[in-house]
């Protein structure tokens, strides 16, 4: 019995990828940025916790199918308020948690307004060399879009 509990704990665990020092979630101070090294990037979205002034988030960063990074705020636009619009990977869709909209890779960071992942678009992210980086600035921004957020880390 015990071996199906394990096997089904690693099936519906989300891939939360932590700091490079280990921890749980990345601690940012004005000044720094979020730094997402690009080969960690493909099809599958990849979940990056942060804190930024106190609050904690969550920020999506995927690859679509034709080579194009894509990011977003881990929260959903219409449901954020309710602190369960959050999205998960479900197969090769990103899933709200409240409201069950899906969403493919290369939705992912294009739209703003309607039931989607906040999008974090590439004029407020910043790609050089092998690195994705987001400044503490444009964090700190959204805040407040996570202030109700009851994504488990």
């Amino acid at each position: 019995m015990l071996v199906i509990l394990v096997v089904a704990v690693a099936l519906f665990s989300k891939d939360k990828t932590a700091d490079p020092a280990g921890g749980d979630s990345l601690t940012l101070q004005p000044g720094e940025s979020l730094d997402i090294p690009l080969e960690e990037l493909s099809a599958a979205a990849r979940f990056y916790p942060v804190e930024v002034n106190g609050t904690q988030m969550e920020i999506i960063a995927l690859e679509d199918a034709s080579g194009e990074i894509r990011t977003a705020f881990n929260t959903c636009q219409i449901c954020y308020l309710s602190g369960r619009g959050y999205y998960e990977q479900e197969g090769s869709v990103l899933v709200c948690q409240n409201c069950g909209s899906q969403f493919t890779a290369d939705q992912v960071g294009v739209q703003a307004g309607g039931c989607n992942p906040w999008p974090i678009l590439p004029e407020d992210r910043t790609v050089t060399g092998e690195t994705l980086s987001i400044s503490y600035d444009t964090l700190d921004e959204a805040t407040q879009i996570f202030a109700d957020w009851k994504a488990a880390f």
